[in-house]
């Protein structure tokens, strides 16, 4: 048996790569984007009450890493990427239907779009369906997970004087909190777990429309070396 399902929108997000996206929701608060409606679901009444909660559930594809064949055990970045677990005892974006979910705030309602932030949402994302967040059913003060019992280690983000500079430029134009975004990804350490950089080796991704480049001085710290947007 199948079933068919059709997005009732899409995430316009900050991140327009994958590399360097929180890999849980809400651990990037800088993080922004917005949910556009397609009709339908843009009608006013259907958002009708929706102005009275924080936050809301969006259940989503993960549309970049589909596949035709399930895997039954994924290697999870919380772990090492060395170690090997079933699926479903991960957040692993190699789900078996390609489905997400992601708790995020709600910051305002606007004609047919929901402004979010704390997102951890690719650019383009569709999004299946939204849920009320609440708070005395989804809070449980009892819970536990082995696996991922603490939030993750945050590395040092440091800066050039220069990279600096060309953050707060570019945070002015785009009238988004770009430094503390970028610090807010780059603390959680994008780089493979298994993998120890040179220091001369440089990463990079992007945010919004400017391109970030750092490296690895020293295995416990990252500095930003450029902060520069990107050409048309």
């Amino acid at each position: 048996m199948s079933y068919s399902v059709s997005p009732i929108g899409f995430v316009r997000s900050c991140f327009k790569e994958k590399f360097a996206i929180p890999r849980q929701p809400q651990l990037a608060p800088a993080a922004r984007g917005v949910l556009e409606l397609v009709p339908p679901f843009d009608q006013a009444h259907a958002l009708d009450g929706l102005e009275q909660v924080s936050h809301v559930w969006l259940l989503f594809l993960f549309h970049q890493a589909l596949e035709a064949e399930p895997r039954l055990r994924v290697r999870p970045p919380r772990l090492g990427g060395n170690r090997m677990v079933g699926v479903f005892a991960t957040r692993s974006t190699h789900r078996p239907n390609g489905i997400g979910q992601s708790v995020v705030r709600l910051e305002r309602i606007e004609s047919g779009r929901l402004q979010l932030s704390g997102i951890d949402l690719l650019d383009g994302t569709p999004v299946l369906d939204i849920k009320p967040y609440v708070p005395y059913a989804d809070a449980i003060e009892d819970a536990r997970n082995g696996l991922a019992s603490d939030a993750p280690e945050l590395i040092a983000v440091r800066w050039t004087e220069a990279s600096l500079q060309q953050a707060h430029r570019e945070a002015l134009r785009l009238d988004e909190p770009l430094q503390e975004l970028i610090e807010q990804c780059l603390a959680q350490d994008p780089r493979p777990a298994y993998q120890t950089p040179k220091p001369e080796r440089r990463y990079g991704t992007r945010l919004w429309d400017v391109e970030v480049r750092w490296h690895y001085p020293d295995p416990e710290s990252i500095t930003v070396l450029e902060v520069s947007r990107m050409p048309r």
